[in-house]
């Protein structure tokens, strides 16, 4: 098992500290999950602290297992800061994506770090988009290949509203990750122009669904 670096392990460390707060408090839970009502009414700290709540342990531990697998990329090519950059930012721009789809559906709530996750994965598939990913422990497909499929599969969620799942606020970690990746790291465009060029399908594939009233 690889090593861990410190940034990884206080951001691990404080989602299963909250986590674990908020499965045992339910006013904790109620207190600080995405809620679009509640975040009209002024509760902006919402946007931020519901990515530190998980619906339950597999939730987290699933969240938390990604980020240990693909944080190290991103910090040994970008640095810690701008992997906290990409982190934190990942993590707004998912919840603003997903307040912006949801904002006239005040019941709606959301928890988990998922939109934070997704935006490492995408710097970090985005740095070496040749490499490799194992899925379901048998399948091994070319990192530029899931994330295409899985920035499309996401686009099919939001538009088929598919299962419990926050599909725009991965979606918006993700393109966040990718947009800064590419202003962190230019010479992508030297590089790796291709998959720059295939990963930015399916956001113009959204932005022209949204525009044409076709999602949502």
């Amino acid at each position: 098992m690889q090593s861990i670096h410190i940034a990884t392990l206080i951001i691990i460390v404080a989602n299963v500290l909250i986590s674990m707060k908020a499965l045992n408090d339910f006013s904790f839970f109620e207190k600080y999950k995405f809620n679009i009502a509640a975040i009209r009414r002024g509760e902006q700290i919402r946007m931020f602290s519901s990515a530190f709540l998980h619906a339950d342990f597999v939730h987290l531990f699933f969240n938390m297992i990604t980020l240990y697998f693909f944080a190290d990329v991103v910090i040994d090519t970008l640095g810690v800061p701008r992997f906290l950059i990409i982190y934190v930012i990942s993590l707004i721009v998912g919840n603003l994506l997903s307040f912006y789809f949801h904002k006239d559906e005040y019941h709606y709530s959301a928890v988990g770090a998922s939109g934070a996750v997704m935006g490492v994965i995408y710097a970090a598939i985005l740095i070496h988009p040749e490499g490799e990913l194992l899925l379901f422990y048998a399948l091994r497909i070319p990192a530029w290949m899931f994330g295409l499929g899985y920035l499309l599969f996401s686009i099919y969620g939001m538009k088929a509203r598919l299962g419990n799942i926050g599909h725009d606020a991965h979606f918006g970690g993700a393109v966040a990750g990718y947009l800064l990746t590419l202003l962190f790291y230019p010479s992508v465009f030297d590089d790796k122009l291709i998959y720059v060029i295939l990963l930015a399908v399916p956001i113009v594939i959204l932005l022209v669904m949204y525009r044409t009233g076709k999602i949502y």
